[in-house]
């Protein structure tokens, strides 16, 4: 199974709702032990723990999926983790297959390995009046918000786990849906 958490590299980018993925992944690699880690000329993070493979990848939202090839074992599982403004902070959705919903990075991922992966979303939220999608996206959450997202993140870890555990996807939904 390879488990792909989306974001945006560096400083400036981390605690933005746009790097939910980015977050999930790495409270994954903290429970299973190991440390993404980046490799020479790489444009990637990853760590491997087992039959389980984590990617960060460090191409910025919009190109997530030019390294997705590169780091999926033939015949493997996909697993992408978003962030989603169109479910409230706190909430996650699993589901598998679907478009992009306008998703920039969901959209690269879809071009670069085809539409048949589990899709883990973590609600960050509408933009305020006013406020652009972009800006809203690399935004930081208010206080209130942030201990959601930081439940859903976690409740997100726990599904993507249980699934490379080999737990029924319809379980797992179920489940994060209770």
């Amino acid at each position: 199974m390879t488990v792909f958490g989306l974001g945006n590299p560096g400083a400036r980018y981390r605690g933005t709702r746009h790097n939910a993925g980015f977050e999930t992944v790495e409270r994954i690699a903290a429970r299973m032990g190991v440390r993404l880690r980046k490799r020479c000329f790489r444009l990637y993070r990853r760590a491997v723990s087992g039959s389980v493979v984590l990617v960060e990848p460090l191409t910025y939202m919009n190109k997530s999926g030019d390294i997705a090839r590169e780091c999926i074992p033939e015949g493997d599982s996909v697993i992408v983790i978003v962030d989603q403004m169109d479910l409230p902070p706190g909430r996650i959705r699993i589901r598998r297959g679907g478009s992009s919903a306008g998703h920039n990075g969901l959209k690269s991922m879809i071009g670069a390995i085809g539409n048949d992966f589990i899709r883990v979303y973590i609600g960050t939220g509408r933009p305020a009046e006013g406020l652009s999608v972009s800006d809203h996206v690399l935004s930081r959450f208010n206080s209130a918000d942030r201990a959601l997202v930081d439940e859903a993140e976690a409740k997100a870890a726990e599904a993507v786990l249980r699934i490379c555990g080999g737990e029924r996807i319809e379980s797992v939904i179920q489940w994060a849906n209770s």
